[in-house]
């Protein structure tokens, strides 16, 4: 861990720690709000008061070319990775749906060896392990599938380390904060459109807890984890970056111990500790920090605006 800047550390922490709570949030705030209407109003609303508060403290607003690019992320990441999962849930088991996530570190790998970056041996062993520990851990639960909703997970993840890999690479958003603030707007607009042409709608009177939820999801699901991923992205290696899919299923599994009564036997015991050694070895690689390739506007702070600019 000594091998990470500290702003990235706790970049990484905040996507394990809330992004695996954020399975509990969903669940609650499914209570009230629709698939779509609430992957969408959540990063519709967390995009609006960041680039509100931006520009209040002065922040340039993204350039034509950077809201096409932070549109076509957030299409992919947004749309493409939450909109599909979303209907895939509908018909995919949850023990499922998370052997497919699961497998988002080896699509991250392969859409990232053919820009020209695939991971080294250390980084390739903690992949396939933590691939091993996530499909044993759920291997206790159902894995029922439709057809249909297999290929939506499917496009799901392909869309979404898709999307990763090209915000590394080949598409220059606007600078630190105001990048992430232009792709959610954007991709969650395109979630809200795609519910309300589905026919969804919200549930009135809302439920307290899908309140609440919708609330966590919005502040610390999207302001600050998705923020938190996306500046990992400029960061780190990618199999680092995306080893939060190992990770996410063990927080979950935590939680349900610790507030809604489930036990966790041997199998989950072994599972969790063959992850934990996966993502020591993804931590400890020479390649868990790398200089990017990416275009100069891309390599800023989450907050450009309050220094300069770094001589790239």
């Amino acid at each position: 861990m000594r091998t990470l800047p500290r702003l990235a550390l706790l970049a990484l922490l905040t996507v394990y720690l809330v992004w695996g709570s954020t399975y509990l949030a969903i669940h609650f705030a499914l209570f009230s709000f629709p698939p779509f209407l609430l992957m969408g109003s959540r990063f519709l609303v967390a995009g609006a008061l960041l680039f509100v508060v931006l520009k209040l403290r002065g922040t340039s607003s993204p350039t034509g070319r950077q809201w096409r690019d932070a549109g076509i992320v957030g299409t992919l990441l947004l749309g493409g990775g939450m909109g599909f999962t979303a209907v895939a849930q509908q018909t995919v088991s949850s023990g499922l749906t998370a052997v497919f996530i699961a497998s988002a570190p080896l699509m991250f790998a392969l859409w990232s060896g053919l820009f020209g970056e695939w991971p080294g041996r250390r980084d390739w062993v903690g992949i396939v392990l933590g691939f091993c520990g996530a499909m044993l851990l759920a291997s206790g639960g159902e894995m029922a599938a439709s057809p249909i909703g297999v290929m939506a997970l499917s496009v799901a993840v392909c869309s979404w380390t898709f999307g990763s890999v090209l915000s590394q690479k080949k598409l220059a958003m606007a600078p630190g904060a105001m990048g992430f603030a232009s792709e959610m707007l954007l991709g969650g607009a395109l979630l809200t459109i795609a519910g309300l042409l589905q026919g969804e709608r919200i549930t009135l009177p809302i439920e307290l807890q899908a309140w609440w939820a919708w609330t966590y999801l919005v502040t610390a699901g999207s302001l600050g984890a998705f923020s938190a991923y996306m500046y990992l992205l400029s960061r780190v290696s990618p199999a680092l970056a995306s080893s939060y899919a190992y990770v996410n299923p063990v927080i979950a599994v935590a939680l349900g111990v610790a507030l809604a009564g489930e036990t966790v036997g041997p199998r989950e015991m072994v599972a969790m500790a063959i992850i934990l050694g996966s993502v020591i070895l993804l931590t400890t690689s020479r390649t868990a920090t790398k200089p990017t390739d990416k275009p100069a506007q891309q390599r800023d702070d989450l907050t450009p605006q309050l220094k300069p600019r770094r001589a790239t």
